[in-house]
């Protein structure tokens, strides 16, 4: 589609920029990319091997020691995602403007393609979770933890919950991340515990979309966070994920932006491809919580 509308007398010296969404699942702090430069095309493939733990038996100094040779198990991760996209810059245009647009259209691109990234590796959590992991439906109160009436919890009490999970897995505490929705941050800073803490234990610097810590994890906001879909009575339901970033490999390259001159028109053709794919190689190191969010039933009284 030909770029109609660009009269010289309406344009701006400055061509308006797209907002952009942060990165959230895809980045290192959530997900393992070590793999990332081994990549080159769509359809290469990541072999993954893991070696299972060695028995710990009793010492009898009277006995020989019994020797065992250790299982290891490989995994692949294939590339099968790829997403591109390309315009036309015409020369009449370029003379038209005030303002350089093909350097927004190219950021918007971009913008795009990550936000596609990030929506492809939160897809992946829920379905590959350890089924024992998954706390199933709750219902939050969206207001003050004291308006939770019956059949409602807070959403403190969600963070507590996933954490004892992750505890009981053994999954290090070290890099803890839970990935919530903008509602579920509303519902939180609504609770002294955690608008108390969020900001403690930590001199790092914030990871992209973190709004405090709480209950041991980093707390990131997205809101790429998946609902549940399909046709039952908890399509719409919100899919809260926590874990540590070594549960899931994901590996992504740009594998080409280029400008080239068009060979049918005067203009520029600009054109770029991403490359990218994940899997989930320790489920027992994530764990999840389906959530919807309802006002209280009863005012609270005095209030």
């Amino acid at each position: 589609m030909a770029i109609d509308n660009f009269v010289p007398e309406l344009w701006e010296a400055a061509v308006q920029e797209p907002f952009e969404k942060a990165l959230v699942y895809a980045q290192s702090n959530v997900v393992n990319t070590k793999y990332e430069g081994t990549i080159r095309e769509k359809g290469d493939t990541v072999h993954v091997t893991s070696v299972g733990a060695p028995t710990i038996k009793s010492y009898d100094k009277s006995k020989d020691i019994e020797i065992e040779d250790l299982d290891d198990e490989t995994s692949a991760m294939v590339i099968d995602q790829g997403d591109y996209f390309a315009f036309r810059v015409n020369d009449v245009d370029k003379v038209q403007a005030a303002g350089n647009f093909e350097t927004p259209a190219t950021k918007a691109a971009g913008i795009g393609m990550r936000d596609k990234v990030d929506r492809y590796v939160a897809g992946l959590i829920q379905p590959a979770t350890k089924s024992a992991n998954k706390l199933g439906r709750t219902v939050i109160v969206d207001g003050e933890p004291r308006e939770a009436t019956v059949g409602q919890t807070y959403a403190y009490h969600v963070l507590v919950k996933l954490r004892e999970v992750l505890d009981g897995e053994s999954v290090p505490t070290e890099g803890r991340f839970v990935v919530v929705n903008p509602t579920f941050i509303s519902c939180l800073l609504l609770d002294r515990r955690y608008t108390d803490l969020s900001a403690a234990g930590t001199d790092a610097g914030l990871r992209q979309g973190q709004v405090g810590r709480a209950t041991g994890f980093d707390v990131l906001v997205s809101n790429n966070v998946p609902k549940v879909g399909g046709s039952g009575s908890d399509k719409g339901d919100f899919v809260i994920a926590a874990g540590v970033p070594d549960a899931i490999s994901f590996a992504n390259q740009i594998n080409s932006v280029e400008a080239l001159r068009s060979g049918t028109r005067f203009a520029d053709d600009i054109r770029g491809l991403n490359i990218y794919g994940g899997k989930v190689f320790r489920p027992e190191a994530l764990a999840t919580a389906t959530v919807s969010f309802a006002p209280p039933a009863v005012a609270p009284a005095g209030g």
